[in-house]
């Protein structure tokens, strides 16, 4: 059975200002799951307390590379053991890690050190990709140099809405294929060619149907995450209307 969380990015504003009744709207729509992002907004203990209230469990947390650090490492872990989250993602990298095939190489190997360092813990360390991953460097995809170069339980939070970004040929499919086992947690996202992200699931050019026949024949997916950021719909709505529209498909 597919389980379905929300990336809290989605519904920022009220977050910002009311986690704890953004918990509870979320989980009243019908997630059973919640990915925070950035800085932490309260002590581990006040965020544990709001999913035990809600119900909801943490199934990742989008996580700047300055907490993955050693200053800050040890940190990180004991605020996310706290709250029962064992998968970090970084959620992008500076130019400097990643505009050139050697630099991609530097940043697998970084990516191998850290996860290293998480594993004792029971942590495990994602990387989410945008659109420029999917766009031709050096003969091959960024999104390349990075897998076939970090270790197998370095997961990849496919985001096939932003992966769409790369321009009109990309193919967002056969990679699921080709790193079987990689992809932990999933970012659906609607995306239009023409209208980008200003679209709806059933309204855009994803094929969510081979989509997720694709990840349930080649992954162990324990999460497939939630995320709408356009302003064609307020921020609330706009995840109902993804959920909504996924059971409609009978996803």
């Amino acid at each position: 059975m597919r389980k379905f969380g929300v990336q809290l990015y989605s519904v920022r504003d009220k977050f910002a200002k009311d986690m704890w009744g953004t918990l509870r709207e979320v989980k009243a729509m019908g997630y059973d799951a919640v990915e925070f992002f950035w800085e932490f907004p309260c002590t581990a203990q006040e965020v544990k307390a709001a999913l035990d209230d809600t119900g909801l469990v943490c199934c990742g947390w989008h996580t700047p590379l300055h907490l993955l650090t050693p200053g800050n490492l040890m940190g990180t872990i004991t605020y996310n053991k706290i709250i029962g989250n064992t998968e970090l993602t970084v959620p992008g990298l500076p130019n400097e890690m990643t505009n050139s095939k050697a630099a991609w190489l530097e940043t697998a190997q970084k990516f191998n050190e850290v996860a290293a360092k998480l594993a004792p813990y029971g942590m495990k360390l994602s990387y989410h990709n945008h659109a420029e991953e999917f766009r031709p460097m050096e003969g091959d995809l960024p999104i390349h140099y990075f897998l076939d170069n970090t270790t197998p339980d370095i997961g990849f939070q496919f985001d096939n809405g932003n992966a769409m970004g790369a321009g009109p040929d990309t193919d967002v499919y056969t990679l699921v294929e080709r790193y079987a086992g990689r992809i932990r947690t999933t970012h659906q996202k609607p995306f239009s060619l023409k209208d980008k992200h200003s679209t709806m699931v059933g309204e855009d050019d994803i094929d969510w149907k081979r989509n997720f026949a694709l990840c349930d024949a080649h992954q162990n997916i324990a999460w497939h995450i939630v995320e709408y950021e356009d302003a064609k719909y307020d921020q609330f709505e706009g995840i109902r209307l993804c959920l909504e529209n996924f059971h409609k498909l009978g996803i």
